[in-house]
């Protein structure tokens, strides 16, 4: 029996999870991921960066990149015990924005209590991912025991309803 996830169940634990792992490749071919914070507004992450940073760099010269977004699984009264976590993992284009594209809404949820910072705001900038294709899941929408099975704990979804 395979798991029955819907796209919205996805995209509501993407929207309760802050971070992730991003997935690029280097102008030279090499593959790289970094650990990144992000937002969720209108079925894309949003993720603020130094507009200098490596990443950004990376994604100006090749827009493809992957997500992965781990979501620690634990057993209440028993943390010692030590459960993979559950992910989910899509490939999507990416952009970068200058915070004068987004709007005051995005730059306060992303950037918090540093949206009026315009010093801060000019040496930054946002990479906005918009997933493509599918969602590949594990242990999301099973329980802990049908994680065990990869059968019942994989899945897979539409990024789009």
């Amino acid at each position: 029996m395979a798991n029955r996830l819907t796209t919205r169940q996805v995209w509501d634990e993407i929207g309760q999870e802050l971070f992730a792992v991003l997935g690029m490749v280097t102008a030279r071919g090499e593959a790289r991921t970094v650990g990144v914070v992000y937002v969720v507004d209108g079925r894309k992450l949003y993720i603020g960066s130094d507009r200098d940073a490596w990443k950004v760099r990376h994604v100006g010269a090749n827009p493809h990149v992957s997500v992965t977004i781990p979501i620690a699984k634990r057993i209440a009264f028993l943390p010692w015990i030590k459960i993979p976590a559950a992910t989910i993992t899509f490939s999507g284009t990416a952009r970068v924005l200058s915070p004068e594209e987004a709007s005051p809404a995005l730059l306060q949820k992303l950037f918090r209590g540093m949206a009026e910072d315009e010093t801060r705001l000019t040496d930054s900038c946002l990479i906005e991912v918009t997933p493509e294709k599918d969602f590949v899941t594990y242990g999301i929408g099973v329980s802990l025991l049908q994680m065990r099975d990869p059968n019942l704990a994989q899945g897979r979804v539409s990024v789009g309803d």
